[in-house]
């Protein structure tokens, strides 16, 4: 089960190029993204670009902000003592996976990270997906599948996941994209 809330940009306004203000299930931390529709068109990746293979109707972009921030705490699914020590013996096991990329030949990019933390907030781990680049994209518009996947840190009991994207250049549009973000836990038994 995907432990993310939102992470297909399908839930909340959206739907064309224009930033909004807040997204469901994220928190805005900086800039304003924008939810765009693959039917959008005029440079955006649209559902005949590479990415995801089973996408919904919308990604997400940075808008028009040159960094735009958004974040989701989760906590970690391990309640009782039972699901905190296997954390705590390395028997859980995280992916966290997101297809993220840019536009044409410009180096806007996606950044997804997954901060680890413990009870008290502290961190003690974290995974970074992206940004893909130009040439890893082949100079064209495209989402490019990233994923990362090791055992659940000891101690932690919560992740903080942040989705990050940078304008590198000139011009209006922070045309990072990101779409399909997703952080499963499986334990030697099965889900956690």
């Amino acid at each position: 089960m995907n432990l993310l809330v939102n992470g297909d940009a399908e839930r909340g306004p959206g739907g064309s190029a224009e930033p909004v203000s807040a997204v469901h299930g994220w928190v805005v931390r900086e800039g304003a993204p924008a939810l765009v529709g693959y039917d959008v068109g005029n440079g955006y990746p649209t559902s005949a670009d590479p990415g995801p293979a089973h996408r919904g109707s919308r990604f997400f972009s940075g808008g028009n902000s040159p960094r735009t921030a958004l974040v989701q705490d989760v906590p970690l699914p391990v309640d009782g003592p039972a699901g905190r020590a296997a954390v705590d013996a390395g028997r859980v096991r995280y992916a966290v996976s997101g297809w993220l990329g840019g536009y044409a030949t410009q180096e806007d990019g996606a950044r997804l990270s997954v901060e680890f933390r413990d009870g008290r907030g502290t961190p003690v781990a974290l995974s970074v997906l992206g940004p893909v680049t130009a040439a890893e994209r082949g100079g064209r518009t495209a989402l490019v599948e990233r994923s990362a996947q090791a055992a659940v840190p000891p101690g932690a009991r919560s992740a903080r996941v942040l989705l990050v994207f940078t304008r590198s250049g000139s011009g209006v549009s922070n045309d990072g994209y990101a779409d399909a973000l997703s952080l499963t836990l499986t334990a030697s038994g099965g889900r956690a």
